[in-house]
C-alpha cells in the first residue's frame, strides 16, 4: 500500500507541476494564436528523444535541445516572410517523422514509443519530478520577470516599440518557454498531447477571466482539477493517464461553453 501511495503521489505532483508550467504559457499561446507553433515544438521532442537514446544522453537536454531549435527555426523563418501556417505544418509533421524514423533505426535500445507520444506519468520518478517542479519554477519565474513586456507585445507590437520593448525579443523569450515546458511535459502527457494540455485550460479559463492575470490564475487551477481528475479516472477505469488528463481538461471547457451560451441567453 505504501509503493501505491508512492507512485500515486508523485503522478499527482507531476500533474499538478505541468499544469502550472503550461497554464500561463497557455495564455499567451491562445492570445497570440500559436496553437500550430505549440504542436511544431512538441512533434520536435520526438527527435529528442532518438538523439537521447542513441547518444545515451538524458532525456530532458536533448528534448529540451531540440525544441528550442525548432522554436527558433520557426520564429526565424517567419520572420523573414514565409507564411507560418505553411511552415509550421511542414516542420511539425516532418520532425515527428523524421523523430519516428529514426528511432526505428536505433539498435539494442528498447523503448516504448507509446509512452513518449501519449505520456506514462505513472511511471514518473522522483528525479523526473525534480525536472518537472524545476522546469515549472524557471517558466514561472521568466513570466514574472517579463510579464508585462510579454503581455504589451502581444497587444500591439507598435505599443511595445513606443515603450521601449523589442517584440521579437519578447516573442523569442516566449518560444524559449515554449520548449521549457515541452520538455517538462513529455514524460506527463507525451508529445501528442502536450497542446491540448497548453490550449484547453486556457480557452476555458478565457470565458470566466476579465484580467490577462486573472485568466492565467484560472487556467493553472483548471490544469490541476485536469491532471488529478484524469489521474482518478484512469485509477478507477483503467484508462490511459495522459489522454484521460486531456479528457476532462476536454470535458470542463464544454461545461464552461454550455454555461457561457446560458448566461448569455438569459
Amino acid at each position: 500500500m505504501t509503493l501505491l501511495d508512492d507512485f500515486a503521489l508523485r503522478a499527482a505532483l507531476a500533474g499538478l507541476g505541468v499544469a502550472l508550467a503550461a497554464a500561463p504559457l497557455g495564455c499567451f499561446v491562445v492570445w497570440r494564436r500559436m496553437a500550430y507553433f505549440g504542436d511544431a515544438t512538441a512533434h520536435a521532442a520526438i527527435l529528442g528523444v532518438a538523439i537521447s537514446l542513441a547518444f545515451s544522453l538524458p532525456v530532458f537536454p536533448a528534448v529540451l535541445a531540440v525544441a528550442l531549435i525548432m522554436a527558433l527555426t520557426v520564429s526565424a523563418l517567419t520572420d523573414r516572410g514565409h507564411g507560418l501556417d505553411t511552415i509550421l505544418g511542414v516542420l511539425a509533421h516532418s520532425a515527428l517523422a523524421l523523430g519516428l524514423v529514426a528511432v526505428s533505426f536505433l539498435q539494442g535500445v528498447r523503448i516504448d514509443l507509446m509512452a513518449y507520444l501519449f505520456g506514462d506519468i505513472l511511471a514518473v520518478t522522483r528525479g523526473d519530478l525534480a525536472v518537472i517542479w524545476g522546469g515549472a519554477a524557471a517558466i514561472w519565474a521568466l513570466l514574472y520577470a517579463r510579464w508585462g513586456a510579454l503581455l504589451t507585445a502581444t497587444i500591439s507590437p507598435d505599443l511595445a516599440y513606443a515603450s521601449g520593448i523589442n517584440p521579437k525579443r519578447e516573442a523569442r523569450i516566449l518560444t524559449l518557454a515554449l520548449a521549457l515546458v515541452v520538455a517538462v511535459a513529455i514524460k506527463v502527457v507525451g508529445v501528442l498531447l502536450i497542446s491540448a494540455l497548453l490550449l484547453i485550460p486556457a480557452a476555458t479559463a478565457r470565458r470566466f477571466a476579465h484580467t490577462p492575470e486573472a485568466m492565467a490564475g484560472i487556467a493553472a487551477g483548471i490544469g490541476a482539477i485536469s491532471a488529478f481528475g484524469g489521474l482518478a479516472f484512469s485509477f478507477i477505469y483503467d484508462t490511459p493517464s495522459g489522454p484521460s488528463i486531456v479528457c476532462i481538461a476536454a470535458g470542463l471547457f464544454c461545461v464552461a461553453s454550455i454555461f457561457g451560451v446560458i448566461r448569455r441567453s438569459t
